[in-house]
């Protein structure tokens, strides 16, 4: 845990603003991801999209990425709260830290529940899980938390075999029609929600793994976007192969079940997905703490940095403030794809100028401020 101990000492308050900046970051790919579906300009559950081929696959790249680097820096955040709590060793600091986790993740599935009640692909909820049972591992070694994730990228595969993965959702609607009842919230929760715990929570280990590494050492920096970058590339490389060699001649049913179970879009999470998303994760982190560190006062940084510690306001504005206001004036629904892009950036915009203003008078956003009275 020595990379832990070197990354806050490095940092002085141990807040690493590239951490920060990957958020924010991840923050735009969602919206951009959300806006598109939503507008009906592509992405799932439609096999089409209306736009020019390159935005086509711009946009496309950040399906399941940006949210799987969202959960990533969510882990990282876990480990530097708790890095004292586990460098000691000591049990009551431990059960102290594991206590302010517990209350933010249910803070985060409680308001996750609310807020899904105007947003059914809501993730705060999946959050509330995976930190409640991410601070049961954050003692645990570097090598017992990487085997615990790839368990859960073996483990959903099973569950896939053992269970129907379309029930309760509605075909017609898109709907979770189960979703307030106990069994439906299980299911939707652990398998076949959006973002299920199984194996949604190995996001959450790696970014504790990665937490406790020295990121602001240029050469563990280095390694690290490497390896990302590596197993990202090879993860597509081998899933896309293997989809066009077994898809050959094959019936167009069988070929969409093919691609489901080796492709690497997010819907299914299959272990080719986890693993480009992951890698992908751990890739841009990188760079983003890069540039952080290269260009500490650029306007640019000091912005994205902002926009990343208000993280959670903004991807609630993103739906009550950005997609309500594009329905008020009647331009939410049945909308082109440069359309849907061009409204993204427009909210992303405003909603970074909203940081920047905001964190001149406050240390924290609103949501984020609500929060921490809440966890103490």
């Amino acid at each position: 845990m020595s990379g832990l101990g070197d990354a806050a000492r490095a940092s002085g308050t141990g807040r690493i603003e590239g951490y920060d900046l990957a958020r924010a970051l991840a923050i735009f790919g969602m919206v951009v991801v959300n806006f598109r579906i939503v507008m009906g300009a592509g992405g799932w559950p439609l096999e089409t999209q209306s736009g020019p081929g390159w935005l086509q696959f711009l946009t496309g790249l950040l399906d399941g990425r940006a949210a799987a680097t969202f959960v990533v820096l969510a882990g990282a955040g876990v480990a530097l709260g708790a890095r004292r709590a586990v460098a000691s060793g000591d049990r009551s600091a431990l059960s102290a830290a594991r206590k302010t986790l517990w209350k933010r993740a249910a803070f985060l599935f409680l308001g996750g529940l609310l807020f899904a009640t105007v947003w059914e692909a809501d993730i705060l909820h999946f959050y509330g899980w995976y930190i409640g049972i991410g601070a049961l591992l954050i003692a645990f070694p570097n090598r017992a938390l990487l085997g615990a994730a790839a368990l859960l990228l073996l483990a959903f595969p099973i569950l896939l075999m053992t269970f129907a993965y379309d029930a309760e959702w509605n075909p017609d609607t898109l709907a979770y029609e189960g979703f307030w009842t106990p069994a439906g919230q299980a299911r939707h929760l652990f398998f076949n929600g959006f973002h299920p715990v199984v194996p949604w929570l190995a996001f959450l280990l790696l970014g504790i793994w990665l937490g406790r590494q020295n990121v602001l050492d240029s050469a563990v920096r280095r390694r690290l976007f490497i390896g990302g970058a590596a197993v990202a590339l090879t993860a597509e490389i081998v899933s896309a192969a293997l989809v066009a060699l077994l898809t050959r001649g094959a019936s167009p049913e069988d070929a969409e079940v093919i691609t489901a179970l080796l492709g690497s879009e997010a819907l299914p999470p299959m272990p080719f997905y986890m693993l480009a998303g992951g890698g992908t994760a751990v890739a841009v982190i990188m760079l983003a703490v890069a540039f952080a560190q290269r260009f500490p006062g650029a306007l640019w940084t000091r912005a994205l940095v902002a926009a990343g510690q208000l993280a959670l306001t903004i991807y609630v504005a993103h739906v009550l403030i950005g997609m309500g206001g594009l329905s008020a004036v009647g331009r939410l629904e049945n909308q082109s794809l440069p359309f849907a892009a061009a409204a993204s950036a427009a909210f992303y915009a405003l909603a970074v100028a909203f940081a920047v203003l905001w964190r001149k008078r406050f240390d924290r956003g609103p949501l984020e401020w609500i929060m921490r009275k809440w966890s103490g």
